[in-house]
């Protein structure tokens, strides 16, 4: 009984906050928001807030609603000195960390992070929030099409990657940005591919239970276009491994997923349909030699008929 009582609270944490609990949150946060939005920048519920440093606070409250911290309340985090306005000046000091709630997980990508090669030159400039914003990012099983998966995870990469001013941020004194078109030049197309696959499918190692926090270098990058392009794509463990999940469970296969979605060569076959084809074809075939033999047996038999 003793071990039935441990297990029980520890199923609900796995299962996350209840929805009691997350209404509960959500009423909360109302406080938050009623100065760190829009409609807080426009209308101040208070005369002596400061607007213009207001302005570079705001969260957008539906963004953040659907996110997968938005379930909690913003003092799950902002905790001590947020209690009272104004806020303590040493505030944001004492906000919790990503290894508060996540410390297994943050262990494991540290060392992944360590191996990188932002690691090399950039490990004093990066943290977690560098790259993932805690007010938005939702993680691939929690979204609902690999679009958005893209989209959201290419935003952080491109987002330095592709902009010098943002690059300069980060990057050691006087490096200048890569120009990332040209080195992408080997792969057609590239812009799109940008489109529908994460650059982290080719610029990290591939295993694990949770995709890779070790960026490879353009050296040890993957350059393989059958790597996604086969019908054992590694995008079935990558992009679309929750995705095709979902879909094995509710249709049996996972064709729908890469169907809808993109388009990979040799990824897409539907092996009962293959046979279906092939029946067919082979039916059609067994139907002209059938119709062709008996032709010939007529042809024979008019002719034994007229000779006789």
């Amino acid at each position: 009984m003793a071990l039935v009582g441990l297990l029980l609270p520890l199923a609900a944490l796995a299962a996350g906050p209840s929805p009691e609990a997350i209404a509960k949150a959500k009423l909360a946060n109302e406080q938050c928001f009623a100065c760190h939005s829009q409609e807080g920048l426009a209308h101040p519920p208070q005369a002596d807030l400061d607007l213009a440093k207001l302005r570079g606070l705001l969260v957008d409250k539906p963004t953040f609603e659907d996110a997968d911290h938005g379930k909690f309340a913003c003092t799950k985090c902002h905790n001590e000195g947020y209690d009272d306005f104004p806020h303590e000046k040493d505030a944001a000091d004492n906000t919790s960390t990503c290894q508060d709630c996540h410390a297994k997980k943050a262990d494991k990508i540290q060392a992944e992070f360590d191996k990188s090669v932002h690691a090399k030159h950039l490990a004093d400039k990066f943290s977690c929030t560098t790259c993932h914003d805690l007010h938005s990012i939702k993680v691939a099983k929690n979204q609902d099409g690999a679009r958005k998966i893209v989209a959201q995870d290419n935003r952080i990469c491109l987002g330095c990657h592709d902009s010098d001013q943002t690059f300069a941020r980060f990057a050691p004194e006087k490096k200048a940005r890569p120009p990332i078109d040209e080195i992408h030049d080997w792969l057609p197309n590239a812009r799109t591919h940008w489109k529908a696959v994460r650059c982290v499918e080719c610029h990290t190692p591939l295993g694990g239970d949770m995709l890779s926090h070790e960026i490879l270098n353009k050296d040890r990058a993957e350059r393989k276009c059958v790597s996604c392009h086969s019908a054992d794509t590694s995008l079935k463990v990558r992009l679309y491994r929750h995705l095709a999940k979902q879909e094995q469970e509710k249709l049996g296969f996972m064709n729908s997923v890469v169907l809808s979605e993109n388009y990979v060569i040799g990824a897409t076959r539907n092996l009962a349909l293959d046979s279906v084809m092939i029946g067919l074809v082979a039916l059609t075939l067994l139907g002209v030699l059938v119709h062709a033999a008996l032709r010939v047996l007529m042809h024979t038999l008019r002719r034994r008929k007229k000779d006789d």
